[in-house]
């Protein structure tokens, strides 16, 4: 049967970027051709803005300018603006997480993986904003965005699925993001053990999720916890507006109370 005129329909897109996979899901109330054109128009800025970030920081690209600085072809002081600029939000952020968020792989090359994916979903958002859209969901490889509902009607708020990351098959639950509108998920199960514990060894968490009202803050906080264990995820809660679950590799779990009655 044709669903009627009144009720939302989700329409998604997918594209690669970052060596990963960018999903924009947007909720409509028509059916009409004009509601796709909406779609296709928003993907495209999306696309446009994740390609930019894309060409300057992704490491996946030999020809990048983060590629150069890692490999040492290029000294940060002879980068780009914006190069710099990401570079000195990120020493913030290291400064801030007592060196459990940091800039620089463990063999002093700089990477800025961690931060930069959230900065091209932030700068999203607002373009989305800017082309009169309110209700949709931006999943970049597990650093989601929302906005609005995917039944703008009842307010419903987006659920955003957490895997586990010891059976990749299964969830462990589903996050409602409704004050909180941004989770980044951080750990080995996606890209293989890629973030280095403070210190020596391997990290006690094997995946960290973190809810916050702004996506830079949920991924670095997620990182961080990883990289820094169960005192930096007490430090987090305490100084951030977060919500936190962290998978211990046994498979046991640290939740704060609005992750308890979802996961």
């Amino acid at each position: 049967m044709q669903p009627t005129s009144s009720e939302p329909r989700l329409r998604t897109r997918t594209f690669g970027s970052m060596g990963t996979v960018v999903s924009l899901t947007v909720a409509s109330a028509s059916y009409a051709q004009t509601a796709i054109d909406e779609l296709e128009s928003a993907v495209a800025v999306v696309e446009g803005i994740f390609a930019e970030f894309d060409v300057t920081f992704s490491l996946y690209r030999r020809g990048s300018e983060a590629s150069r600085l890692a490999r040492g072809e290029l000294t940060l002081a002879y980068a780009s603006e914006s190069m710099q600029d990401l570079y000195a939000e990120a020493s913030e952020w290291r400064l801030a997480t007592d060196g459990a968020f940091t800039a620089e792989r463990p063999d002093g090359a700089l990477d800025l993986s961690g931060i930069v994916k959230a900065h091209a979903a932030r700068e999203a958002a607002l373009s989305l904003s800017a082309l009169g859209l309110w209700n949709w969901c931006l999943n970049a490889g597990g650093d989601v965005l929302v906005s609005g509902s995917p039944q703008p009607d009842t307010k419903q708020p987006w659920l955003a699925g957490i895997m586990d990351p010891l059976d990749r098959q299964a969830l462990l639950g589903a996050y409602p993001l409704r004050t909180m509108s941004a989770l980044a998920t951080s750990g080995s199960a996606e890209r293989g053990e890629h973030i280095w514990a403070v210190g020596s060894g391997t990290p006690e968490f094997a995946q960290v999720t973190v809810a916050a009202m702004d996506i830079v803050t949920a991924d670095v906080l997620a990182t961080a916890i990883v990289a820094g264990g169960p005192r930096m995820l007490d430090q987090a809660v305490g100084k951030w507006d977060a919500e936190v679950l962290a998978v211990r590799r046994n498979g046991t779990l640290l939740a704060t109370p609005g992750f308890r009655n979802t996961a």
